[in-house]
């Protein structure tokens, strides 16, 4: 597997929340190559490898949308007025192009606003609003945009190349959470070499709808009823500049391994375990807290309790046109997600669920 290869194709693919449909036939293709394919209603897939059948049902998810928009009505004069999907600050799009898709195909628009040429200066001292922007596809009229199949619910994401720039920093856009798709991708690759035996029941999912409430993790949860779950996630990176000067968070500080987020609070065993892997193995990792959620807020709540973790890296930009990661923290968090799913076995689910 040619990994930048597999980052572009994973971060170019058109996948809003509802709308994961090319992302999922990607994630088809690498997860169908080792692993036993299903899907839940919602539109999420799972892969499935049975190591030790009398091991923990492990599952291991990565989202597989992005933020994005919706078509929210068609001006008169032709232009597209839209809505978040996801979480979005307005002041990042002004000019950034755009993909619609439109029962007709893709079309290709920017994102415009009222120039500052015609402002009133009071509205030159504030970012924009959400409702104040709008898309230019190159149309001219309502019907312009019809003759397009433009209409309400249509979706929209950024354009964004993956680009490899200085020093191992990779651009792409969707890195939220094409980044968990790619280990999913790696790991499934790697059943057939260090994971063959590894002491528990595999499932790897590339769930849906993540990024508007959790919400193909609760379909999955469902579906699998887990022992274990790992959700594979970007965190954020402080290291720029008015960033906390003192952070742990930044490139080349490793895989993250979330101790609080506004979802859950992690089974402290299982995170204590996996620093463990992780000092044992050499792998570079540090601690992290976030204000957002993550797959785990979802599914550690399902049936009498999973418990869960989410692991990541540092990344800067997320929710843009274009945000960054540093490929060495990758390769820590494939590496450190690996080494924990070959150390779950029965045994270490009956520590990590003990109690009393």
């Amino acid at each position: 597997m040619q990994r930048h290869q597999l980052f572009k194709e994973l971060t170019e693919a058109f996948g809003p929340s509802g709308y994961e449909t090319d992302v999922r036939a990607i994630m088809a293709k690498y997860l169908g190559e080792n692993t036993e394919i299903s899907t839940d209603r919602l539109g999420s897939i799972i892969g499935y490898h049975q190591g030790d059948a009398a091991g923990p049902k492990v599952l291991v998810t990565g989202h597989m949308d992005e933020v994005g928009f919706l078509v929210k009505k068609i001006t008169s004069d032709g232009y597209i007025r839209f809505l978040p999907v996801g979480g979005w600050w307005p002041q990042v799009l002004l000019s950034q192009r755009v993909i619609l898709r439109t029962r007709k195909g893709d079309f290709e628009g920017i994102i415009g606003s009222k120039p500052p040429h015609v402002m009133k200066p009071e509205e030159r001292k504030k970012p924009p609003e959400m409702e104040s922007l709008f898309i230019d596809i190159g149309v001219v009229g309502k019907k312009g945009a019809e003759d397009v199949g433009a209409r309400p619910g249509d979706p929209i994401v950024p354009i964004g190349d993956f680009r490899p720039l200085q020093n191992g920093v990779l651009a792409a856009k969707a890195w939220d959470d094409r980044v968990g798709c790619a280990v999913l991708a790696e790991m499934a690759a790697d059943i057939s070499g260090s994971l063959a035996n590894h002491p528990n029941q595999l499932y790897l999912a590339g769930t849906v709808q993540e990024e508007v409430g959790l919400r193909g993790a609760k379909t999955v949860a469902g579906l699998v009823k887990p022992d274990i779950a790992i959700a594979v996630d970007v965190a954020l990176s402080h290291d720029i500049p008015g960033g906390e000067s003192d952070a742990r968070e930044k490139f080349g500080a490793g895989a993250s391994v979330l101790v609080h987020d506004a979802t859950m609070i992690p089974n402290v065993v299982l995170r204590d375990f996996v620093c463990e892997v992780a000092e044992a193995e050499g792998i570079n990792y540090h601690l992290t807290s976030l204000r957002g959620g993550y797959d785990t807020g979802a599914i550690h709540l399902t049936n009498i309790g999973v418990p869960s973790i989410p692991l990541g890296l540092p990344s800067r930009y997320i929710h843009s046109h274009v945000s960054v990661i540093y490929e060495e923290d990758y390769l820590a968090l494939l590496n450190l997600v690996k080494a924990v799913v070959k150390r779950l076995d029965a045994a270490k689910l009956k520590e990590i669920t003990k109690f009393a």
